[in-house]
């Protein structure tokens, strides 16, 4: 009968409570650097700084345009949900956009879109999502939180507007995956098309992406030990933060932009969402374009085919 080398199997057991230990603590560390919020916007990447002097004269337009803050309470939460909503130059219009903001960015950020839109005679809605800017929230949910927050969003813009309000959706980057996922649940029929711009396909393609290209790392057993520390503390697995599955049950015309040259949300993930919906759809992958730059490179083009698709389907 072979002997039990009991040294050896010690070690064994010690090394294997090591290494799940680190690996429990390296995805603590993960789930708080890319969950839990941030009280600033963090410096724009380095091929978008060219773009620095438009960006402030965008914001500075935001600042001084006539808007009113509105606020809702959401259960659990002391602090208050917050967007701020600027009104159509012709009051009697019913031309609405509700425009959601990148990963930890907030509705200012989102300023050279609301000036577009508002310069096409939209009203304005600009959310700051869970965990961003004025509004509450301990983490970020990537959007799968904030999708049943705008549906609330949703229904203070009809009673402002009223049932004749015409609204589109409006996403960048995580914006664009919070109005995809959006898209699955009920709307109200005020809800007209959606605009999406460079979103991931889900969360788990995305966090299992960067884990690759930013640290080098495999998603076992990073992933799923960041997902069960998100149920814990949010309520939910990451594979339910899905906008491949909720565009699956979308029924409004949707635009896809997306830039060719995204290192961040790489453009195939563009392919999938357009693939999963069955509704009137159409896709535009902006050439030479890097994460979130299709607007910069050219605002005239990036507004024409947005006039082009409301045209077709608003």
């Amino acid at each position: 009968m072979e002997k039990i080398n009991f040294n050896r199997t010690g070690r064994l057991l010690a090394a294997s409570a090591g290494i799940a230990t680190i690996s429990f603590l390296a995805s603590e560390y993960f789930f708080r650097l890319a969950f839990k919020r941030v009280d600033y916007v963090p410096e724009t990447s380095a091929d978008k700084q060219k773009y620095a002097d438009a960006y402030w004269d965008y914001v500075d337009w935001f600042k001084k345009v006539e808007k009113e803050h509105w606020t809702f309470t959401i259960s659990g939460e002391k602090e208050h949900m917050s967007a701020y909503f600027i009104p159509a130059k012709n009051r009697d219009s019913k031309k609405t956009v509700v425009i959601s903001h990148g990963y930890k960015g907030n509705g200012e950020t989102m300023s050279n879109y609301a000036k577009m839109f508002y310069e096409m005679g939209f009203s304005v809605l600009l959310p700051d999502d869970r965990g961003h800017g004025e509004s509450a929230g301990k983490y970020i949910s990537f959007g799968w939180l904030d999708r049943l927050d705008y549906l609330q969003w949703l229904q203070k813009l009809i009673v402002r507007l009223g049932d004749q309000a015409k609204i589109v959706l409006f996403g960048v980057s995580m914006g664009a995956a919070t109005v995809e996922m959006l898209s699955g649940e009920q709307l109200p029929p005020q809800v007209r098309c959606i605009i999406a711009d460079c979103g991931y396909s889900s969360i788990d393609a995305e966090l299992t992406f960067l884990l690759k290209r930013q640290y080098h790392l495999p998603k076992y057993p990073f992933y799923p030990l960041v997902s069960t520390i998100n149920h814990h503390r949010l309520g939910y697995y990451l594979g339910d933060v899905s906008s491949i599955e909720q565009l699956k049950k979308n029924k409004l015309p949707i635009f896809f932009i997306h830039g060719e040259k995204d290192r961040y949300v790489p453009s195939y993930m563009a392919l999938e969402n357009y693939q999963a919906s069955d509704s009137e759809k159409e896709l535009w992958i902006v050439k030479d374009a890097s994460h979130a730059e299709s607007f910069w490179i050219d605002p005239d083009e990036y507004k024409e085919h947005i006039t082009k698709f409301l045209e077709k389907y608003y």
